[in-house]
């Protein structure tokens, strides 16, 4: 050891100063010590042999502290009393943590950001559970967690005594000299203990401060500059106490930092790019792996079959194992059979033949003869019994069990289920239902601790069949009469009893052993453990299944044994209490797991009485784990000197389908001398044994597990596809074919088949034997003298890209680093989860309650780098836990599959996540390669080619619908007021209701007409303005606002409408209001009293600089005066109004429109919708721009019906004001915006029921319409139709409109015309700017409605974004429009028209050039449809996909937010909401989290998944809100760049920011 990496080789420590560092090292693992308190002790410790420390190669001081010297000595711990000894270190092998150390001290750390995180989610308590100090990683058993580690097999050379046999096995193993554990020269282990120790000292802290944004940028050549976007219209409140970037992004220091932060640990790629190959442009395909030409290939011959030696002949074997039953109870009645201990390790029950024989023969009485119910038996030979028994009473368990093979029942045993929730319990229902049990065994003490109804019945657990319970205690059972004997069969092949297995997916099957099996097993483990009669073997193992069953229960009776069962909870008290047993016992064997050897270890100090002399098998039965060799090692190391034969220890390896698979056999039974193999990590992964010859960190050293069972064939095959024999240097699954394995899963003929039936075949497709064979599930390989070399299972195993890794190696990497400070009792889950068509490792840890975030953190960031330099893979998810807060298996062990459940159902509630998606994931397809530029000429043809139209359409012609003298008669809004008040002068044109749904103002049109006159005096005499002068009109939703509107425009004056400030949240709505007035010239506000006073007041003071309002007038009471006479405007193209609107991406826009144009379009909405005077329409829609405010103020001048006007704040008290409005007014036609339409579906969901009752009636309405200037909600219109289809809402009547700011009414469905047509388009192609059609359900398929008809007057076309060509039907381009109520044009100050001026007055590059056109900045197309138009020509549909500025460029490609965010949505039950934008490159996914924020961190990963899969995009930060923290606007569309802004300023106030790596 002391020649890797330690140029000076160091005397050892003595042996008392070791003794005090591992006593130190307790303390500090107890919490009985500070981490302070604790260096400072050691550093007296070792003050005087520190010089030796003083020539330590720095590639060792990394900052990780590595438990010194208690690695090698762990043999001289001082233990106190309590048994919670530290027990992390059982999957430690002390070659594995320096190889840890060593690679963590090759990277000079690249610091990574850390989560941010809300401090309430930091209070995370552990859930201190009632289990004490147990331990346990990594895998369903409660046995592979072991992982002994802290005393290295190393440990050996200090003792004389080992020394022969050493040399035996290392001459033995061409291997073991290099890296192995054994190193070959004694002095050698302490040197790197103590160059370890250095450590300590925390010598250099490598992180470098964080880098600083606004520069760092710079001087970086090989880091691509950052697009960062200019945010637009930030509002006033940023001073200049924010850094800005040269594109003038605020940059606030704390969240900016880590993404930069973030995006220096993603400058280099981690992993070389691979090849990757496109079969057409829309099947993206994921990159493919190539096979690395350098990697191993096995290149030894085929193996062949190893045949065990054959079973004896000759000996007189029981016919059965009943019969041996029925022998020894009545010829040794007095013969002791099983001994139980309590707690206190103390002989409650010692159970003796005749008792079994006897008990178990009342036991098969009662249940043949006194189970019956209505004159037929309960139960017939054959039926599957339950046997619940918890693993402190094996004596009830024993008598249960032969009971049901009297009976000729078929026994399962399972856990008691202690909780209605216990981890796995519904596949254990399954498992009990799918066999057809009805009936549970049980004892007395148990039924009383099972959960009960309220009748007192045991409760019916989850997924579990209806079950009788049955207490076999004496009492309750009947005396068979004195002749009476059951008629058992028990040969052949029927079932004996079924034992339950838990699959990694987490599914419980049953493994069906037949009479035959079980008689073969008992008679070759006789055989091969040379078991005699009347021997004693103390059991520390579970009784009920696997090798604690076969032992203790079936093959002990064969040979008339004495077991001593040593319970679970009494090795949790008293870890040495299977030594004093074996030692009191005189015990010749003992079946253990590695951990209880391990435990014994940390606990054996000032034991000097025992004894393991008479031990001549210590049978390991879980020596199939790669890591068990440190226990035994270190376990012979210590015990040697007290009577432990070297030649004792026999490991085994066993599967619940094959049973025994491989046992070593001491020298007296013919075993050969046991062996090690030290092997190459990296050839593992591929597959291949490769010993390791070039000291590299990472290899495995592995024990044999011995030979094959005597009667039993053994062979190697393929893990995957057709079972080929491997060759001797490759691993495969080992297959086993013998009379003594299970013979079938209960009730899965189809997987039975491949596992139970499996035909080996050589490379030429030879089958190998007539019979068939067994797969273990073990993956391994057969080596020299053929023994069994067994290193991993298929249950841990994860294949990434082509490698392949074992979770238990990742879990023992993992607790290499700094285990002792960090992770609770060393529990750690490792497993993988398919994203993206390939295995991620997962790795999930609990940590000690007393860890700081820091550490948390510290340590996730170095395990990844000690995992990705030993195994060469990266991690996916790290999650860290609250300590005893994993799900457990029934022995203390975690349960994996169940923690796996939990991650992707996200209620594992982590309290820490680091993803690292960036490094893991290198399959995604390649960026898209922009093409050169298609000219116009090409497409032009292309068009031709393809025989596609050119995609253009238009609504119907305004000369053909209507005289054109009226159209001139009403050219000005003003004139039709007047003319209206004079011909129709009661006739009512408005009704506003509140809340309560009563009438709280109306307007006829003479009384509009007069308030509109007295308003345009009070400006001309108050406000002495001029015509032309803009003014500004701030007032809530209703009459006074269109009066005020109309006085406007009778003086002559241009109307901006404007939201009124929100009083409770000024702060944010007060300075827009400033800047539409600032930025639209008004000369004068009007407005109501309230506002007044709320403008001027204090608050609005410290939001905005109120000395430089311009005039405010208020409206409320002003005097009743005429004009002398009504402006009139010298031609219509004059200025009518300005509509001001802040877009989704943050632009305050305002457009110019003009007399002309605003009377065209009421023109337009009355010819759709067929509005004339008598008509009634019902608007929920907020009056301030776009749509919304021409159908609240113009159209009902215009086409003279009435407006029931309903504003949408007040559905916020009355959800059901709107709907019950259109019933009550019997509206034909409605319009809406999409956030009333949520509030409706969200807030009356379960009310319709109600709203009938009180008369609601939906049946009047021909079409509902969402006001909306984006793509249509599909879901939400179909569930709004569904959900009020009880009220009589007709199917067809819910349409959506589309208009945006160069025209605010492009379709509009209308009441004629058909319905609208939906089509679903492959969101993949549509990345790529194109559009192709697929069936409705098809993968990545995404529906598209039809945003209404195209309005009268209204031309529209497609055009090329780039080239502005016009495109063929069904392409995506920008839609192009033309039509007489086009705005004319933006109204900006700053002089920024020259960027917009081809908005207004665009024209084709070919085709049609003359057409002036305005560019939407929407993409759509244009589809011919099979419908006809009232014209009777084919309809052309338009399909609005989104807006431009919204889209995302991403790896070349063009996202929409929405789709991402509504899989986002989809991830998670506790997603309210989702919004992403992209900052520098980074894809940022904001949250609301609608439950606990304890929960917050499950959605990381989810949401990581999920953008994944759908979208192939990895996401950079994940950021977790509270509700309402995403900023809508009023039409229900999210403000992202708001959202952005907020973000980078550090405004949110997140619960969770994760920054994914």
């Amino acid at each position: 050891m002391a020649d890797r990496g330690c140029p000076l080789e160091t005397a050892p420590l003595p042996v008392e100063v070791r003794e005090s560092l591992a006593e130190l090292e307790l303390e500090l693992s107890e919490g009985d010590i500070t981490q302070k308190g604790y260096e400072k002790k050691r550093a007296k410790l070792l003050a005087r042999y520190i010089p030796l420390i003083q020539g330590v190669d720095p590639c060792l001081q990394s900052e990780s502290r590595v438990p010194g010297p208690s690695l090698t000595t762990a043999a001289l711990q001082p233990q106190r009393s309590r048994p919670t000894t530290a027990r992390d270190e059982r999957f430690r092998s002390d070659v594995h943590t320096e190889a840890v150390q060593a690679a963590l001290a090759k990277y000079k750390e690249r610091r990574m950001p850390m989560p941010s995180k809300r401090r309430s989610v930091l209070a995370h308590s552990s859930v201190d559970a009632y289990t004490p100090p147990d331990t346990s990683s990594a895998s369903e058993d409660e046995g592979s967690v072991q992982r002994p580690g802290q005393l290295s097999s190393t440990v050996l050379q200090s003792h004389p005594g080992a020394e022969p046999w050493l040399d035996r096995v290392i001459q033995g193993s061409s291997t073991s000299s290099s890296a192995s554990s054994t190193s070959s020269h004694p002095g050698g282990r302490p040197a790197a203990a103590l160059s370890d120790l250095a450590a300590h000292a925390h010598i250099a802290d490598l992180h470098s401060a964080p880098p600083d944004v606004t520069t760092g940028l710079v001087d970086r050549p090989h880091c691509e500059r950052p697009q960062v976007a200019s945010v637009r219209a930030a509002p006033r409140g940023y001073g200049g106490s924010i850094l800005e970037t040269a594109d003038g992004v605020p940059v606030h220091s704390r969240v900016s930092s880590k993404i930069q932060q973030l995006l220096n640990t993603l400058k280099r790629p981690k992993r070389p790019p691979l090849k990757e190959f496109f079969v057409d442009d829309f099947e993206e395909l994921l990159e493919v792996q190539q096979p690395d030409p350098n990697q191993p290939k096995p290149e030894g011959e085929e193996v062949e079959v190893l045949r065990g030696e054959p079973l004896a002949t000759g000996v007189p074997w029981p016919p059965s194992l009943l019969a041996a039953l029925q022998r020894w109870g009545t010829v040794q009645p007095k013969a002791p059979c099983l001994t139980a201990l309590d707690t206190a390790g103390k002989a409650i029950h010692t159970l003796t033949y005749g008792k079994l024989w006897s008990r178990s023969l009342k036991l098969a009485y009662t249940l043949l003869n006194k189970l019956t119910s209505k004159n037929e038996p309960l139960l017939k030979p054959g039926d599957r019994v339950a046997l619940v028994f918890p693993n402190s009473d094996p004596v009830m368990f024993m008598v249960a069990f032969y009971g049901c093979l009297l009976a000729e029942l078929v026994p399962v045993p399972i856990e008691v289920p202690l909780t209605r929730k216990d981890a796995g319990s519904q596949q254990v229902g399954f498992l009990l239902g799918s066999c057809g049990v009805t009936l549970a065994l049980t004892t007395d003490a148990c039924q009383k601790g099972l959960p009960k109804s309220q009748t007192g019945e045991v409760v019916t657990f989850k997924g579990w069949p209806p079950l009788a319970w049955l207490v076999i205690d004496g009492k309750h059972l009947v005396k068979p009469p004195k002749d009476w004997l059951p008629l058992a069969q028990d040969t052949g092949a029927g079932t004996a009893y079924i034992e339950y297995k838990t699959s990694k997916e987490g599914s419980t099957v049953g493994v069906t052993v037949s009479h035959t099996s079980l008689l073969a097993q008992c008679r070759a483990l006789t055989q091969a453990c040379g078991y005699s009669e009347a021997e004693t073997l103390t059991n520390v193992l579970d009784f009920k299944r696997d090798a604690g069953l076969w032992h203790g229960v079936l093959t002990s009776v064969m040979n008339r044994m004495h077991v001593v069962s040593i319970p679970y909870a009494l090795m949790k008290a008293n870890p040495l209490s299977w030594i004093q047993k074996v030692c009191s016992y005189k015990a010749r064997a003992a079946l253990v797991k590695s951990r209880d050897m391990h435990w014994s270890l940390l606990a054996q100090r000032g034991q000097r009485d025992v004894s393991l002399s008479s031990l001549r098998m210590l049978i390991v039965a879980d020596g199939a784990n790669p890591w068990s060799i440190s226990s035994c090692d270190a376990f012979l190391n210590v015990f040697q000197s007290r009577g432990l034969r070297p030649e004792a220890i026999c490991p085994c390896a066993s599967s619940p389908e094959a049973l025994t698979v491989a046992i070593r056999r001491p020298p007296d039974l013919g075993g050969p001398p046991p062996r090690k193999a030290v092997l190459s990590m990296h050839g593992l992964s591929y597959g291949v044994v490769r010993v390791d010859t070039e000291e590299k960190l990472s290899v495995l050293t592995v024990q044999d597990v011995g030979q094959v069972m005597p009667g039993a064939s053994v062979c190697v095959v393929k893990v995957e596809g057709t079972p080929y024999l491997c060759k001797t240097d490759e691993v495969g699954e080992i297959c086993v074919s013998s009379s003594a394995t299970g013979t079938a899963y209960y009730g899965l003929p189809g997987i039975t088949k491949s596992v139970f039936e499996t035909v080996p075949v050589t490379v030429g497709g030879a089958p190998v034997s007539e019979r068939p064979f067994t797969r273990t599930g073990l993956l391994g390989f057969i080596g020299p003298d053929n023994l069994v070399f067994v290193v991993g299972k298929l249950d841990g195993l994860m294949v990434v890209g082509v490698r392949r890794h074992n979770a238990d190696d990742v879990v023992a990497t993992a607790l290499a680093v700094e285990p002792m400070k960090f992770v609770y009792r060393g529990r750690i889950a490792v497993f993988s989860v398919t994203v993206l068509h390939d295995d991620r490792i997962v790795l999930v840890a609990e940590q000690r309650p007393d860890a700081s975030e820091e550490d948390s953190f510290q340590w996730m960031s170095r395990v990844l780098q000690a995992i990705d330099s030993i195994h060469q893979v990266g991690v996916y998810c790290l999650a860290l836990v609250p300590a005893n807060t994993l799900p457990k298996a029934p022995l203390g062990g975690i349960h994996i599959s169940e923690t796996r459940q939990r991650f992707l159902g996200g209620t594992l509630h982590p309290c820490n996540v680091l993803m690292c998606p960036h490094t893991c994931v290198t399959n995604l397809p390649r960026p898209r390669q922009k093409q050169p530029e298609v000219g116009p000429a090409s497409m032009i043809v292309g068009n031709l080619v393809a025989g596609k139209r050119i995609a253009q359409a238009s609504g119907r012609e305004l000369a053909h619908l209507e005289d054109s003298d009226q159209a001139r008669k009403f050219l000005f809004l003003a004139d039709v007021l007047q003319w209206r008040a004079h011909t129709t002068p009661d006739h009512p044109l408005f009704v506003l209701l509140n809340a309560k749904g009563t009438v709280t103002s109306t307007a006829t049109c003479v009384q509009l007409h007069k308030r509109a006159e007295r308003v345009a005096a009070a400006l001309l005499e108050k406000g002495r303005l001029d015509p032309g002068d803009h003014v500004a009109l701030v007032y809530p939703p209703g009459v006074d606002l269109i009066a005020a509107f109309y006085g406007c425009l009778y003086c002559g004056c241009v109307p901006v409408t404007v939201r009124p400030p929100h009083p409770q949240n000024l702060g944010t709505t007060l300075p827009t209001v400033k800047m539409i007035v600032e930025v639209s010239k008004s000369a004068c506000v009007l407005t109501t009293q309230a506002i007044t006073r709320l403008l001027k007041s204090k608050e609005a003071a410290a939001a905005v600089d109120i000395k430089t309002w311009p005039t405010i007038l208020d409206t409320d009471d002003i005097p009743k005066k005429k004009v002398a006479s009504v402006f009139r405007p010298p031609s219509p193209d004059v200025l009518a109004y300005l509509d001001f609107s802040v877009s989704t991406t943050g632009i305050l826009a305002g457009v110019k429109m003009s007399h002309a144009a605003t009377s065209a379009l009421c023109r337009s909405i009355k010819l759709q919708c067929e509005l004339y005077p008598s008509r009634q329409i019902a608007i929920c829609l907020d009056p301030y721009c776009g749509l919304g405010f021409a159908l609240w103020c113009l159209c009902s001048v215009y086409s003279g019906h009435q407006s029931v006007l309903v504003p949408p704040l007040e559905l916020e008290s009355n959800v059901s004001l709107w709907l019950s409005a259109v019933s009550q007014y019997k509206a034909r036609v409605t319009f809406c915006s999409y956030s009333v339409m949520e509030m409706c579906t969200k807030g009356l969901g379960a009310q319709t029921g109600t709203l009938r009752m009180k008369g609601v009636n939906l049946s009047c309405v021909r079409t509902c319409m969402v006001v909306a200037e984006e793509r249509p909600r599909i879901a939400l219109t179909q569930s709004f139709s569904k959900l009020f289809k009880d009220l009589g809402l007709p199917a067809r009547a819910v349409s959506t409109t589309f208009g945006c700011r160069v025209n605010v009414a492009i379709c509009l469905q209308g009441t004629a015309g058909p319905d609208p047509t939906t089509v679903y388009v492959d969101m993949r192609a549509l990345r790529h700017d194109r559009v192709r059609l697929v069936e409705r359900g098809s993968p990545h398929s995404l529906p598209l409605m039809e945003s209404g008809k195209i309005l009268p007057g209204v031309k529209v076309v497609i055009a090329h974004t780039e080239t502005k060509g016009p495109l063929g039907d069904s392409h995506l381009g920008e839609i192009w429009v033309s039509s007489p109520h086009n705005a004319t044009g933006y109204y900006t100050v700053y002089g920024e028209e020259a960027l917009h001026v081809d908005h207004f007055s665009a024209r084709l590059s070919f085709g049609d050039t003359q057409t002036v056109w305005a560019r939407t900045g929407y993409l759509g197309f244009l589809r011919r449809t099979e419908l006809t138009d009232a014209s009777g020509e084919r309809h052309d549909a338009l399909y609005v996909v989104g807006s431009l500025d919204e889209t995302l460029e991403l790896r070349g490609m063009r996202y929409h937010p929405i789709d991402i965010e509504t899989s986002v949505i989809r991830a998670h039950r506790s997603i309210a909401e989702c919004a992403v934008f992209t900052w520098t490159n980074l894809l940022v996914v904001v949250v609301e989290l609608d439950g606990l924020e304890q929960d917050a961190l499950d959605l990381v990963a989810l949401v990581t998944n999920a953008v994944l899969e759908e979208h192939f995009l990895v996401v950079g930060v994940v950021v977790i809100v509270d509700p309402g923290v995403i900023p809508i606007n009023s039409r229900g569309e999210k403000q992202r760049m708001h959202l952005r802004d907020g973000f980078l300023a550090d405004q949110l106030d997140p619960v969770y920011v994760a920054y994914n790596m």
